[in-house]
């Protein structure tokens, strides 16, 4: 499935001495196929999250479209965008989102528990197992999310974007709490997952991503360009 943003801006209201408006996102377009390891690159404060999280359904833009198939997302009703993105986005946010009454292993099902019939979260559990062992987090299947340091829970993150193989991972700095051997490890992986068939959309300035991408951007004051 393809994703394609159309002028997508996104702007915020500032108080201060008079009300000001702040361009975080300038127009921006940008097309994701299938298969695609996608790098975005620039300074913190350029746009980037704020850019990948509209890509991936989070937030709502100020203007533009994005399309996931010839469908714009935000066209959607609550609901419908709610189970759009568990079935079909996987997102590994910057910080931690873990659920912490759940395990490692639940939180990395956590779609399945909300959208899923018992064989599916049979089936979850099994393809879980996979991934821990693939992230070296095999030993924490039953582990609650206190027990884990920072980039134990970054890699449960990682788990849980990839559970539902879906159309399209957005990635924002996921190994930003790795050390050198877990990065490469993960960046293997999703350039794995990328020749697999799910597109990945990737923000990093791990400049050692850039060898993995099939396409670059970078981004700079709002304005994304290829690189």
């Amino acid at each position: 499935m393809t994703m394609t943003a159309e002028a997508l801006t996104k702007e915020f209201i500032r108080q201060g001495n008079g009300t000001n408006r702040f361009v975080a996102v300038q127009p921006a377009d940008i097309s994701i196929e299938r298969g695609q390891f996608v790098l975005l690159m620039g300074r913190s404060g350029s746009g980037k999250s704020t850019l990948l999280n509209m890509l991936a359904g989070l937030l709502t833009p100020t203007s533009g479209k994005v399309l996931y198939g010839g469908e714009d997302i935000y066209a959607m009703d609550d609901g419908k965008l709610s189970r759009f993105r568990s079935e079909h986005i996987g997102v590994i946010p910057q910080g931690q989102t873990a659920v912490h009454s759940l395990t490692v292993t639940e939180n990395i099902c956590l779609s399945y528990m909300l959208y899923g019939t018992d064989k599916e979260r049979a089936a979850a559990s099994e393809y879980a197992a996979v991934l821990m062992e693939r992230l070296d987090i095999s030993r924490l299947a039953d582990a609650m999310p206190s027990e884990l340091s920072g980039g134990e829970l970054r890699r449960m993150a990682i788990a849980r974007a990839m559970i539902r193989k879906p159309d399209v991972i957005f990635a924002d700095e996921p190994t930003c709490d790795l050390d050198d051997e877990n990065t490469e490890n993960v960046l293997k992986i999703l350039k794995e997952t990328a020749l697999s068939g799910t597109a990945v959309f990737m923000v990093t300035h791990e400049k050692d991503a850039a060898e993995y991408a099939d396409v670059r951007y970078k981004m700079s004051s709002g304005r994304i360009e290829r690189d």
